[in-house]
């Protein structure tokens, strides 16, 4: 029988997939949203955490950014 899971497939850099895993790795085990690691630079998430993901690259982005000072 075929077992089928409804998720969010990412493909992105190996250091952006690693920001996500250490992500899911901060969390408690209820909220882990990875289903499964593809390959360095491929996740199957839960459907739900695309907007959360998005959120915290957009943050770590924010906090990571150079500013020439004035």
């Amino acid at each position: 029988m075929v077992n089928a899971t409804k998720g969010l497939f990412i493909s992105c850099d190996i250091p952006m997939a690693q920001f996500i895993i250490n992500l899911n790795a901060s969390l408690p085990a209820s909220q882990k949203f990875i289903i499964h690691i593809l390959d360095s630079t491929h996740l199957f998430v839960q459907p739900h955490v695309g907007e959360m993901i998005k959120s915290a690259i957009a943050e770590f982005r924010k906090e990571n950014s150079f500013e020439k000072p004035t």
